[in-house]
């Protein structure tokens, strides 16, 4: 008899067979916690509509559940239009309509709401329509947290640090800020991570095959018809193809580039539909004051200082898991070269596009907001980075995870727009002040209000959606409903994770 045949299997050969036939406790893991994220930030969201892009999208929406079309003129009656108008005469938005789109089954839910649930006044329609469309963003945020899971454990890690590291990545990052409002991030997060779950989740020694790679493709074009900067993923992507796999990576980076190839080109066709040139985007030629924003004028140091170091737009202070991401990237290289690439260079690539980018700070939000899609892929760093962990590690997880958890408490507890109004967020010019500090202010914000029993107008206070619903005219009885039935979901699936991870640990 042979040796090989009497010797026990290499444990990190068994840990990538055990991955790549995830079991029914596996599966279970990452469905529950995404129905778990879904519900509880669903349950926490601001459910505010208050930005010009939020307020773009939610007119998008509306224009295309109701008329089949993107244009918006309902925004130029409203006094909110940000767009500009297009070859027929037509208001359109300057964004795709990718996230409209996927908006559509809320925004039938909010309407249903809106006029069969009882206690809702006929003026409190809109703003409980409204509530209901940011379940998109709730549950883009619960399934980029779910997809990196799935990506943790198909890596072979145990199912308790797999599910750590997740929990770290929807709590402690600004995934679990931006699932409260409107903004498109959370759906591009998804999109980057689902496109990296189809590739490169799964052995190392497995072939990416053309039907992944043409998904993958499609999710990356998916992200482009989100917004069109999405497209500095694609490269990157195949990049990592071709690490992972070599010269057995070109057909699935064929398979790639056409997929999203198409997808961008039918982006420059509706601009030359609409707008006469392939790369006019729609956005307006200057926004507030006269301040043009869509230009590449920021010196490249002032937009890495202003990501790096400055209070209001750090990514080390808004994303504090970035610091165990990049301990675990080494790690990541050496189980998988394809997701590491992803996870390390994407950040670099946005990061250093947006730094010369005239509006880098991203308008009126809460933190890096253009660098959250981005942030969610290096995030994938974390789980190696818990795997066998030093003291040391483990200390330095346990730090960012609580720094992560406040910072992003901070930012939905109060209106990030009442702060940045009342703090100074821009000059007279428009210019973002680096040192605007919105956790200072916000946390100011949130002691006051917590220490007046007087109620604060509607727009202010608690941003949190059962407040302002009610001062809006919504019966209570129809707000504990609602908000009973978030919570009665949450816990059953906080159960359900609870068996799954219970069966996924036993089977490891």
């Amino acid at each position: 008899m042979s040796t090989a045949a009497t010797s026990p299997e290499p444990s990190s050969r068994i840990s990538r067979r055990a991955a790549s036939r995830p079991g029914a406790g596996r599966c279970a893991m990452v469905v529950s916690l995404l129905l778990l994220l879904n519900f509880l930030y669903f349950l926490c969201s601001t459910g505010r509509v208050r930005t010009m892009d939020e307020v773009s999208a939610a007119f998008q929406v509306e224009s295309l559940a109701r008329h089949g079309t993107a244009a918006i003129p309902q925004a130029v009656k409203a006094q909110l239009f940000y767009g500009r108008i297009d070859r027929f005469g037509d208001p359109e938005s300057p964004y795709p309509p990718a996230q409209s789109v996927a908006m559509l089954p809320w925004y039938a839910a909010g309407q249903f709401a809106a006029h069969h649930f009882p206690g809702i006044a006929k003026g409190a329609r809109d703003i409980v329509s409204d509530f209901f469309l940011t379940g998109e963003s709730a549950l883009f945020s619960a399934l980029a947290a779910a997809l990196a899971l799935l990506i943790f454990l198909q890596l072979g890690i145990e199912p308790k640090t797999s599910l750590a590291a997740a929990a770290i990545l929807a709590l402690a990052t600004p995934l679990a800020a931006y699932s409260g409002w409107l903004f498109s991030e959370p759906l591009a997060a998804a999109l980057l991570l689902g496109a990296a779950t189809v590739l490169f989740a799964q052995p190392q020694e497995a072939s990416i095959t053309v039907p992944r790679a043409l998904i993958a493709g499609m999710l990356l074009g998916a992200a482009i018809w989100v917004r069109p900067t999405h497209v500095l993923a694609v490269p990157v992507f195949l990049a990592a193809v071709f690490a992972r796999q070599r010269n057995r990576g070109w057909s699935a980076a064929v398979a790639i580039a056409a997929a999203a190839g198409i997808a961008a080109s039918m982006m420059l066709w509706r601009n030359t539909y609409l707008y006469g040139s392939p790369f006019v985007f729609g956005y307006p030629s200057a926004t507030e004051g006269g301040k043009v924003v869509n230009t590449f004028e920021t010196p490249l140091a002032t937009g890495l200082a202003g990501f790096l170091l400055s209070p209001g737009k750090s990514i080390f202070l808004f994303s504090p898991p970035v610091l165990l991401a990049l301990i675990g990237l080494p790690r990541l290289w050496r189980r998988d070269r394809g997701l590491a690439v992803v996870a390390a260079v994407t950040p670099l690539v946005y990061l250093f596009f947006y730094a010369t980018y005239t509006q880098w700070e991203g308008g009126y939000c809460y933190g890096p907001r253009y660098l959250v899609p981005s942030l969610a892929l290096l995030g994938l760093g974390v789980g190696p980075a818990l795997e066998t962990a030093s003291r040391g590690v483990r200390r330095l997880a346990a730090a960012v995870f609580i720094a992560g958890f406040f910072v992003q408490v901070i930012g939905v507890a109060t209106s990030f727009l009442e702060a940045a109004v009342a703090g100074g967020y821009y000059d007279a010019q428009y210019n973002y002040r680096m040192s605007y500090s919105p956790l200072f202010l916000q946390t100011r914000l949130l002691l006051h209000y917590a220490s007046t029993s007087t109620p604060a107008p509607i727009g202010r206070g608690f941003d949190k959606w059962w407040i302002f619903l009610s001062r809006a005219g919504v019966s209570n009885a129809t707000l504990i409903v609602m908000a009973g039935s978030l919570l009665l979901c949450t816990i059953a699936s906080a159960w359900w994770l609870r068996r799954a991870f219970s069966k996924a640990t036993a089977a490891a």
